[in-house]
């Protein structure tokens, strides 16, 4: 490489340095194979697996910057060390402002050490938002193959009367229509002019008439058989 362009290459990287505001940066495995100095934006992208639009995405969020020698974007190996944690973050499903956060806290680092302990809690407050979308997804993955089996009941059996809307009473008819306009058991009790533990027991009873498991099981029954409309 002739001794220009490896001042200009060395003038890059110094200035992509100059720019970083971090003294600290969480540990965070590195692509292989990257050159020592200023890496091209094609081997950028080929390193840590995304496009060009990608790179110049966080440039823009402000979580790298890249310099130019000639025509050609260039990275400074602390926009690689940059890179390494956004792609941990970014492999964990954490969103882009929450990565903006991250990244603007571990400005603020005085140590290796506290930029370790930032990212940990980083990554416990992502593992807490994953485990909490894990069991929704259990329990709508649950509610689903409730209906799902009692659809494919309904194509075999023919309605009785404890799945049909003659087998209510007219207190229990008007507690499921609201129920299934989403009335807490709290104000069914008020509209119907009953005690709590009374209005329970009325739920339950219909609960039980449609052989539900839940609240949820009974009105989706109900709305099935058309016999209230959600």
């Amino acid at each position: 490489m002739p001794d220009g362009s490896k001042r200009l290459f060395a003038a890059a990287g110094i200035a992509s340095e100059a720019r970083s505001k971090y003294r600290f940066l969480p540990s965070a495995a590195l692509p292989p194979d990257l050159p020592e100095g200023p890496v091209p934006i094609a081997d950028m992208a080929n390193a840590f697996g995304v496009t060009h639009r990608t790179l110049h995405f966080y440039e823009e969020k402000g979580l790298i910057s890249a310099n130019r020698i000639g025509l050609m974007r260039v990275y400074g190996q602390d926009d690689v060390m940059r890179m390494a944690v956004i792609t941990v973050c970014r492999e964990t499903g954490m969103p882009i402002a929450v990565i903006q956060e991250l990244m603007d806290e571990l400005r603020n680092a005085d140590s290796q050490e506290s930029a370790e302990a930032m990212f940990r809690e980083a990554l416990q407050v992502r593992k807490r938002e994953l485990t909490a979308e894990m069991s929704t997804l259990h329990r709508q993955l649950q509610q689903v193959g409730d209906l799902l089996d009692f659809e494919d009941g309904m194509e075999t059996q023919s309605l009785n009367d404890n799945q049909d809307s003659s087998s209510l009473t007219a207190q229990e008819l008007r507690c499921l229509e609201l129920m299934a306009e989403g009335y807490s058991t709290q104000r069914i009790a008020r509209a119907l002019d009953l005690k709590h533990d009374e209005t329970r027991d009325l739920e339950a009873g219909i609960i039980l008439k449609f052989r539900a498991n839940n609240r949820f099981q009974a009105i989706a029954k109900a709305v099935l058989l058309g016999i209230v409309q959600a």
